[in-house]
């Protein structure tokens, strides 16, 4: 009998198949969203923003890219906060591409300097699906 590495994402992706759910692209996916969360819940305290306002930015970037840093679409948007054109985010560090904590600066940057806050931001994508 083959011997199996056990690692989370092994056995969530097992158990999702199993039960007839997630593929292993979403189980992945799924760890990394909740990574980038971590990393981002910080980032937001230290700009003076409160749980409500990374509720809002929960919501906005989940619509948005899943919170996954490697995303992108047909349109040139790229990255956590769906930069459009992605290469926007260099001004945040040469790593746009595939550093998480990149991304999420300069998406923080951009709904300040553009909304004031993640709660605003997240009020003009409700009205008009995009931000």
């Amino acid at each position: 009998m083959p011997m199996l590495r056990r690692t989370g994402v092994v056995v969530l992706t097992a158990t999702l198949v199993a039960a007839g759910g997630a593929s292993a692209a979403q189980a992945q996916s799924s760890q990394t969203s909740g990574e980038n969360k971590a990393i981002a819940k910080p980032m937001v305290a230290k700009r003076g923003w409160n749980k409500a306002q990374f509720r809002c930015l929960e919501r906005l970037w989940a619509r948005e890219s899943g919170w996954n840093h490697r995303a992108g679409n047909g349109s040139g948007a790229y990255g956590i906060p769906q930069a459009l054109p992605g290469h926007k985010m260099a001004s945040s560090g040469r790593d746009w591409r595939t550093n998480p904590r990149t991304q999420i600066a300069w998406g923080l940057a951009y709904i300040k300097g553009r909304y004031g806050s993640p709660c605003r931001a997240w009020a003009h994508f409700q009205s008009h699906h995009w931000y």
